[in-house]
């Protein structure tokens, strides 16, 4: 009986997606005036709240040309949207307004689209130590977060003092390839003083609520709060999955005035990792071993404020400076 009862729901579902939805959308425009795209346009404001709009239009269309506009280049946005305006026999000259907008947000879509593209690439290469390239990377990393402690050899235990997990930091990027590093470094130059705050208060013994001779008879050397890089390289896959599984479009709709680029994905790490930073201090986990729960639990509690369509990451340079806004 429930399959029964299942089956017949996702009948009127297909029903009311393919003729009655449809039917309505032509019902309206005849009263309105004005297409689907047109309405989307002219009744919600700049960003997200009208771009996922228009993506959804357009990826639902019966038209494939629409259809298509969800992936077209950069090079051939302004073309394509004179297309769509001629098939929906709007009249530019009366409607100038639209083709801007039009534009802008598709600008935005497809630039996501390739944003996922350009990470995507970072995640599959692979740090290669006889790259000059990626050394020299790994070495600015070093001076960004320790300019006064010399590096006494490439294979050092040094690089544990920054979060790594063992004498060669080459071996913690397999999971997220070059993209953990580039996020790394561009949070140790561009936001240094938040960088080095983060890595200053990850080293420093958690603060225990237990007496002192409770701590001395589980006979705890230290409780370190985080390794400050692996947790670089685990909030880069925590950006990664917002980004490819789309939740990040809000934020990136609301502050990408046209194309998202890779600068906007780094900043919003620099986010991810200050908020982080605060969540675990909030959370007081007992150890390290309660990392998933607490990177999981933060991860929900982003989940919920990027399905707000007016929220964003306040778009400042700065990590310091960065928090949720409504807009």
């Amino acid at each position: 009986m429930k399959h029964f009862l299942r089956v017949v729901t996702q009948f009127f579902l297909f029903l009311y997606c393919k003729c009655l939805w449809r039917g309505l959308k032509f019902v309206v425009r005849k009263i309105t005036g004005r297409c689907e795209l047109q309405r989307i346009c002219y009744n919600n404001k700049p960003g997200a709240r009208r771009t996922l709009k228009i993506e959804s239009s357009l990826r639902y269309s019966k038209n494939e040309l629409c259809q298509s506009a969800l992936s077209v280049h950069p090079d051939c946005v302004e073309k394509t949207v004179d297309n769509i305006m001629t098939l929906k026999k709007i009249n530019p000259d009366t409607n100038p307004q639209l083709s801007i907008s039009l534009q802008a947000s598709l600008f935005q879509i497809v630039g996501y689209r390739g944003l996922v593209a350009e990470v995507e690439k970072l995640r599959r290469e692979p740090y290669d130590c006889e790259n000059l390239k990626h050394e020299e990377m790994l070495m600015k990393l070093w001076k960004a977060l320790r300019p006064d402690s010399p590096l006494t050899g490439r294979i050092s235990k040094q690089w544990c003092e920054i979060g790594f997990q063992g004498n060669d930091p080459k071996t913690d990027f397999r999971g997220m390839g070059l993209l953990g590093l580039h996020n790394l470094l561009y949070f140790a130059e561009h936001d240094k003083a938040t960088a080095l705050q983060v890595l200053q208060d990850s080293l420093q013994p958690k603060q225990s609520k237990m007496s002192k001779a409770e701590w001395e008879q589980k006979n705890f050397d230290k409780a370190i709060g985080y390794s400050f890089a692996i947790v670089g390289i685990n909030i880069t896959d925590l950006a990664y999955s917002l980004l490819v599984s789309g939740a990040l479009k809000t934020h990136l709709y609301n502050v990408a005035p046209e194309m998202p680029n890779l600068i906007h994905f780094q900043q919003t790490f620099c986010y991810l990792m200050q908020e982080f930073h605060r969540f675990w201090i909030e959370e007081d986990p007992c150890d390290i071993m309660e990392f998933n729960r607490v990177r999981s639990k933060f991860h929900r509690r982003v989940l919920r404020q990027l399905k707000n369509p007016d929220m964003a990451l306040c778009p400042h340079f700065a990590a310091s400076d960065l928090h949720l806004v409504n807009l």
